[in-house]
């Protein structure tokens, strides 16, 4: 209950956010994504990714139902915790995780990295967007709900213990939050996200992605 009244307080802006997710996927993470792959969204939040980006099938998992009234008719939502999803072993190509890890304790982490290897087809790929720690540990505890340090090194050691290698690395990529000074128009993002030089002067969230083998 509590965290419902966090995230609607925060997410309040619920079109401008979407806009600024479309030219995030159009620009950029639409590129990782193939028409015929079927995609997680997890957790899905309020749809901004999952609703934008092209794929066979769309999925959105959440512990908040709220979720489900935001999302396309072109994606099922699937009302559960990451420790427990409930898909079929090998069925999903890309799982899209965004501002996720830092919410949960040590153990979950380890459970939904479980999870991932289960769901994910051989080859599959986990792209994650996540707040790093060594980049943004004076603000990294601005949010009440933050509750374990993510480190792109330690996320990749444990990845790697669980049928995952690393196939990219951005370790400075977008800004820390929306709060911070990240670009807000729509000729602003497309500037950003086309000029790396900029992801290395205001970039506090690392791009991962692994893939299972």
């Amino acid at each position: 209950m509590l965290n419902q009244i966090i995230y609607q307080n925060r997410f309040c802006q619920i079109k401008k956010r979407n806009l600024m997710w479309k030219m995030l996927v159009e620009e950029f993470f639409q590129k990782y994504i193939n028409s015929q792959d079927v995609v997680l969204d997890m957790p899905c939040g309020y749809g901004e990714f999952i609703n934008n980006v092209k794929a066979k099938k769309k999925l959105a998992l959440d512990i908040n139902p709220d979720s489900n009234q935001y999302l396309a008719k072109d994606v099922k939502f699937l009302h559960a915790s990451s420790t427990a999803i409930p898909l079929r072993s090998k069925t999903v190509d890309k799982v899209f995780i965004s501002n996720f890890f830092e919410h949960i304790s040590r153990d979950d982490i380890l459970k939904t990295i479980k999870e991932l290897s289960r769901i994910l087809k051989i080859g599959g790929k986990v792209i994650i967007l996540q707040p790093n720690i060594r980049f943004c540990a004076k603000d990294y505890w601005m949010f009440f709900d933050h509750i374990t340090p993510v480190d792109d090194r330690a996320l990749t050691e444990v990845f790697i213990a669980n049928n995952f290698k690393i196939v990219k690395k951005i370790l400075r990529f977008l800004p820390y939050s929306s709060r911070s000074k990240f670009p807000q128009t729509w000729l602003l993002i497309k500037i950003y996200i086309n000029y790396p030089l900029l992801w290395k002067i205001f970039g506090k969230q690392s791009l991962l992605i692994y893939q299972k083998y």
